[in-house]
């Protein structure tokens, strides 16, 4: 099995549990089990070495920990495709490269246009520009041999581009109050993470050492601690010599590692620790709000004509060309289906909202909401589609 074939089949297992655990999270969250499910999510957690205090919930430590490998690892998948896979070429990227843009831009410009006046509801507008990669190809999945393998990899290819969009996004306008001692303590781990890799150093538990350093900094500097793995996975070798001056691929192997992990625990975890809406304490009044309709189309009306339609004009003026044996319904039906943001929209809207109650929960419901119905609209296009 190629690494390719191993990504979908990773990711298409773990789209499945993300559903089971977030019906598990709508189950406790609206049973007589909602007192246990608020206890474990405010369970504390701390480390203590020496002067180093850091004690949060266990909510935020998934956001803020968990999170920082799961974005490693989609930093080492954004550098192994860029590098030599699916985003190596101009005539490669360039499909998925215009189609990610106006994915990201339309339901931008959706949200925007419903909460452009609200001065706290503004903050949201990322919120609906992202895919989740693991539910969407779990979906894809459920059509076996419907769907060419040139569509999956567009698909693939699509939703790393939306992570780096996402990544960026993050970077620039979700950073609170910054340190500049701790700047300056990341500056110098990521002086040294640079050293190292300048060196061909392949030996991994040197960049973790760093890297955890690099974390704490970036965490205490106000910059959100995920971004660390996204710094740390660009500076691991993708290629380097081991003993015996054998070729290895630190980044590779990290990635390969990391997979399994990321699939069946962080991500899950994450789902359940984020999707727990209490829905019986929400009105249907409440959902025609303007962060709620605002989420909901951006996911599902902006990012389909955001993706079909650039991908739409790409084609027709020949900067690009149509996923091998595929058709414009088979385009169509998979530019639905990134409409479900579910993993990167939950996690934008917890920094988006700092105060997870401010809109009652409803962004986070609308999420639901939008994911869901892109899910099931573009399964059955796709499922209709020759």
């Amino acid at each position: 099995m190629n690494i390719i074939e191993e990504f979908i089949e990773k990711e298409s297992t773990s789209g499945i549990l993300l559903i089971l655990a977030t019906v598990l999270a709508l189950v406790f969250s609206n049973t007589s089990l909602s007192v246990w499910y608020e206890s474990f999510l405010h369970v504390p957690v701390g480390i203590h070495i020496g002067t180093l205090n850091l004690e949060k919930s266990l909510y935020l430590w998934v956001n803020d920990g968990l999170m920082a490998i799961f974005f490693l690892l989609i930093g080492l998948e954004v550098k192994r495709e860029i590098v030599e896979g699916h985003l190596s070429s101009l005539s490669q990227v360039a499909l998925p490269g215009i189609a990610a843009v106006g994915g990201m831009a339309v339901p931008a410009l959706i949200y925007l246009i419903f909460n452009l006046n609200h001065p706290i509801a503004v903050n949201g507008w990322a919120i609906p520009t992202a895919t989740d990669i693991a539910f969407a190809l779990g979906v894809l999945s459920l059509l076996g041999k419907r769907v060419p393998v040139s569509l999956k990899l567009f698909l693939m290819a699509l939703a790393i581009i939306d992570d780096l969009g996402a990544i960026i996004i993050i970077a620039i306008f979700y950073t609170s109050k910054l340190s500049m001692l701790s700047i300056a303590v990341a500056a110098v781990s990521l002086s040294i993470l640079i050293t190292l890799n300048r060196f061909g150093i392949s030996k991994k538990a040197a960049y973790f050492i760093v890297g955890s350093v690099l974390w704490v900094s970036v965490l205490k500097s106000g910059v959100h601690a995920t971004l660390a793995g996204v710094i740390l996975a660009f500076t691991i070798p993708l290629n380097a010599k081991g003993e015996n001056n054998k070729p290895v691929s630190p980044a590779k192997e990290i990635e390969h590692d990391l997979h399994f992990w990321v699939a069946f625990l962080i991500l899950p975890l994450f789902a359940f620790v984020n999707a727990g809406v209490n829905v019986t304490q929400i009105s249907l009044g409440q959902m025609f709000g303007s962060v709620p309709l605002g989420i909901i189309l951006g996911l599902f009306v902006g990012k389909q004509l955001g993706v079909f339609g650039f991908s739409w004009l790409a084609i027709k003026y020949k900067k690009a060309e149509l996923p091998k044996d595929s058709n414009w319904l088979q385009l169509y039906g998979v530019s639905v289906l990134t409409g479900i943001g579910f993993t990167m929209s939950l996690f934008i809207s917890s920094l988006a909202f700092e105060d997870a109650r401010v809109f009652q929960y409803t962004d986070k419901l609308a999420i639901l909401i939008g994911s869901f119905l892109s899910g099931i609209v573009g399964y059955l296009v796709l499922r209709r589609a020759k």
